[in-house]
């Protein structure tokens, strides 16, 4: 990683648990701005709502005032109705002198219970006890108001608005009073500076009775989710619905006579006097982008202040570790004076490291050369040792002792061979012991096996790393085996005989060493058995397992030994 971003153990950097404890920090000032807010947004909502009532009421008030006017009428007409209504003729002209008067009304007339019109401002008698509208009148027994788009005695729509008559509590008819629609239409609206898109009034029925505009233009405009009788229970109430024409529309609804008639006006849902609320509620999401921007702030602060140079400073000290190298250049910029005091810090300490190495190389240097001169010497004095050996060899009187002296010759050599691979050999810890094998074979055939003898010897090595300490047994072991071989194999047919030597891996850490050779129907001077005791010996020194393998013509030794792959420890005390 290279560049100052959080890598992808971001959990447990530094960058994460700050943000965590600034956003825990910031947490209750969110929480108390985003309550603040919400109440904020909930009140100019509300605002907004009671500001579209108070349009709504200010819009119908002209027709709120004719309609509360009729029943104010229709009332007062209901307690002289009562008194006179048994004189047809007389209650006749009392309505229509009332007509007459207010100069507001198509029709004003008193009903009986079975429908019966007589005392009418017409003067005309009729029979309502079929009409539908007089069949609601008598079913709900409460003041009312219908609207009727075809009256026989008008050649316009009128709103009849009724009064129910008791006497004493039992019903004997209703006084009728039917204002046209025209009425309506000629009223002078009040002056407002932001209109509906309509403006209906509907009785509890959810019938229609009269519209700003056009009737069936303003059909189109009501709720289309529930039925228009639903909303009458929802006065004083700003509700959002679709219309007809699945336009999204807002809703106002106020009671003109309660439990009678209602207001409603409809609005676009992007209508100014909403704005402020739909704004105010834009602002719940402020408290979540200043979090944003103040973790991002912190985040880049952290990144530019301190995470960048840490990491520099991290790549400095993994490129020492790799490379041995102090940095060629300071961290650089404005740095905080805590992570320049940590560079100095690691620039001493690698400093000291590779003053305390070299003084480390030094020794090792002047140790390695100490001992390559102990080996050296040792092997020097080995040879030394065999040439007064090979003096005495020629001066030894019995055969015996020359062959007791020659075999002792040969011991002596290998440990020569040991000690000249060792100082020869970079790496004082390790040997080849392929390589060593070779050269103390070789060694032993050139002065045992006769030039021109016609034995054929086979040699195979592999690459085996040895400790010294299992390198001195395992020549000795061949030098014993090899020896044994070579008395063997001369005692038979020495044209067709054959010796094979063997050293490989069996496993990582384990190697086999075979000694092969022929036999033949010789006979072979009687030994003392002493090198089968010594290659038995340094078997159990090697930690190996020792076998011996006789088949008809052939003689095998083999011995498997450990060799571990790292070098054997040795501690000095």
């Amino acid at each position: 990683m290279t560049s100052g971003f959080p890598g992808t153990d971001v959990f447990r950097g530094l960058t994460f648990r700050v943000l965590l404890f600034l956003s825990l920090a910031l947490l209750p000032i969110g929480l108390i701005s985003v309550v603040q807010t919400r109440e904020i947004a909930e009140q100019a909502m509300v605002n907004a709502e009671l500001s579209l009532l108070a349009i709504t009421e200010q819009a119908s008030s002209t027709e709120s005032s004719l309609i509360q006017e009729a029943f104010g009428g229709a009332d007062a007409l209901a307690s002289v109705v009562n008194l006179i209504k048994a004189d047809n003729f007389s209650c006749s002209a009392f309505l229509r002198e009332y007509q007459k008067t207010s100069n507001l009304y198509t029709l004003v007339s008193f009903s009986t219970i079975d429908g019966k019109i007589e005392c009418v401002s017409s003067g005309i008698a009729s029979d309502v006890s079929e009409n539908p509208i007089f069949k609601k009148l008598v079913k709900g027994q409460k003041r009312t108001a219908n609207i009727s788009l075809k009256p026989s005695y008008s050649k316009e729509a009128v709103l009849i608005v009724s009064v129910p008559l008791r006497v004493e509590g039992d019903l004997l008819g209703f006084v009728n009073m039917s204002i046209p629609e025209r009425v309506f239409r000629e009223v002078v609206e009040p002056d407002l500076e932001i209109r509906p898109t309509a403006m209906v009034t509907f009785n509890a029925d959810g019938e229609i009775l009269t519209t700003e505009n056009d009737r069936a233009m303003a059909s189109k405009e009501i709720p289309a989710v529930q039925e228009l009788k639903w909303y009458a229970g929802q006065s004083g109430r700003v509700i959002r619905a679709t219309s007809l024409q699945g336009d999204d529309r807002v809703y106002a609804i106020l009671p003109i006579v309660p439990g009678v008639i209602y207001a409603m006006s409809v609005w676009p849902k992007d209508s100014p006097l909403l704005a402020a609320g739909a704004s105010t509620r834009l602002n719940l999401v402020l408290p979540v982008v200043m979090w944003i921007a103040s973790l991002i702030v912190a985040f880049w602060a952290l990144n530019r202040l301190a995470i960048k140079h840490i990491r520099k400073l991290g790549r400095q000290m993994r490129h020492f570790a790799l490379n041995r190298t102090l940095p060629r250049t300071a961290l650089g910029g404005v740095v905080p004076t805590e992570i320049v005091n940590m560079e100095e810090a690691f620039v001493g300490m690698a400093e000291s490291i590779l003053r305390d190495e070299a003084k480390l190389e030094d020794s090792l240097r002047q140790k390695n050369i100490l001992l390559k001169e102990v080996h050296h010497r040792v092997k020097n004095n080995l040879q030394l040792i065999s040439s007064i050996m090979n003096m005495q060899i020629r001066q030894a009187s019995t055969a015996d002792a020359k062959r007791v002296l020659q075999r002792l010759q040969d011991r002596i050599l290998s440990l020569a061979t040991v000690h000249k691979s060792l100082y020869q050999n970079d790496n004082l810890t390790r040997v080849d012991g392929g390589v060593l094998m070779h050269e103390i074979v070789n060694q032993l055939l050139s002065v045992g096996l006769p030039s021109g003898s016609g034995i054929t010897v086979s040699q195979k090595y592999e690459a085996i790393q040895l400790d010294p300490d299992d390198a001195a047994p395992l020549t000795l072991l061949v030098s014993e085996a090899v020896t044994n071989a070579l008395k063997y194999v001369a005692a038979g047919q020495a044209d067709k005989g054959w010796i094979e030597v063997n050293l490989k891996y069996t496993d990582p850490e384990m190697a086999l060493l075979t000694v092969s050779n022929s036999t033949g129907h010789g006979e072979v001077e009687k030994g003392t058995g002493l090198g089968s005791r010594l290659i038995t010996a340094f078997s159990r020194q090697l930690n190996g397992q020792f076998e011996i393998i006789e088949n008809p013509g052939s003689y095998t030794l083999s011995v498997e030994f450990p060799v571990p792959l790292k070098s054997k420890i040795v501690y000095d005390y």
